[in-house]
């Protein structure tokens, strides 16, 4: 960053309640306007810079959180974007995990299941989706994603773990609805929608509804990562809401208290009881105790270059 020229700070925050489906939560439109309100009065983000998306009916802009939408959104924000900048991606909603992509010339990709958010039309954006948007970050800027989803460990492909999948599960039973779709239930949504029945995949599904829109993971190519020869140039910071063997919760309104993400609420308390600065370790490792503290089985995790790891949350240094 140029000296004396003030760093942006740009943010895109989806919050999908799937209103009126078997699969609705409750929370994920609150989630996203609470984050607003801390990125707002805490981090100094100006609100023309915050772009919300929801599948509020009668949310304010109209445009809704569907895959081509948040990607739209996502692509803008890296795009407006230059060195020093903070761009910050917060989701709320359900993820879920998809098998391996085989096709017809061969292509396999890994041997296990890659991470994906569900927007609300379904058009799934995978672990490999967030990696190309990271890729093309200008150096020397951030992305900082938090996802309040299930399985969200990895969401973006290639990130180094940092905090990951040791710590022990806690045992009360909160009666939180988990934030996951299962992929038999994914499969089935798009399979009605597309019209092409018995195929077993949801790439196939995902192609023929969306086309270009569907996930790179599904037209079988992957880029390389531009940061694989420096490790520490990486821009991605991902703080997810669980590990990716674990459910996050959605915690029912009750007690005078709006229904909420776990994982968001935790980070808006540690946030709120720290003053600035705090690294993304620092964060992540309160968010647990925080989650543990009230009975949650799930453990958030942070995922990010070395140089990173330590670096003020956002950037807020003071």
């Amino acid at each position: 960053m140029e000296v004396g020229k003030k760093k942006k700070m740009l943010a895109t925050l989806v919050g999908c309640n799937y209103a009126g489906t078997e699969n609705e939560l409750r929370g994920c439109i609150n989630d996203v306007h609470a984050i607003r309100a801390v990125l707002l009065d805490r981090f100094g983000f100006a609100p023309g810079d915050v772009t919300v998306l929801t599948d509020e009916p009668g949310a304010a802009g109209g445009v809704l959180p569907t895959g081509a939408g948040v990607r739209r959104a996502l692509a803008d924000m890296v795009a407006r974007a230059a060195p020093g900048d903070v761009l910050f991606f917060h989701f709320s909603g359900h993820g879920t995990l998809v098998p391996p992509v085989v096709s017809a010339a061969g292509y396999g990709g890994r041997d296990d299941d890659d991470e994906a958010i569900v927007p609300c039309d379904f058009n799934l954006i995978t672990d490999v989706d967030f990696r190309e948007l990271v890729d093309r970050v200008p150096r020397g800027a951030t992305f900082t994603m938090v996802s309040d989803s299930c399985h969200s460990g990895g969401l973006i492909d290639q990130e180094k773990e940092q905090i990951g999948p040791d710590a022990d599960a806690a045992d009360r039973d909160l009666h939180a609805v988990g934030r996951f779709l299962p992929y038999a239930a994914v499969l089935g949504h798009l399979s009605g929608a597309s019209g092409l029945g018995a195929s077993h995949h949801v790439a196939d599904h995902l192609v023929a509804l969306f086309g270009a829109d569907a996930s790179a993971k599904f037209h079988f190519h992957r880029h390389g990562n531009s940061s694989a020869d420096d490790a520490d140039a990486d821009a991605g910071i991902l703080l997810s809401g669980c590990q990716k063997d674990e459910l996050s919760a959605d915690v029912p309104a009750g007690g005078g208290k709006a229904a909420c993400g776990a994982f968001t609420a935790a980070l808006q308390a540690v946030l709120a009881a720290h003053p600035a600065p705090m690294s993304n370790r620092e964060v992540v490792r309160r968010a647990r105790e925080v989650l543990g503290e009230q009975g949650f089985q799930q453990h958030p995790c942070l995922y990010c270059s070395d140089a990173n790891a330590d670096v003020p949350f956002l950037g807020q240094r003071n």
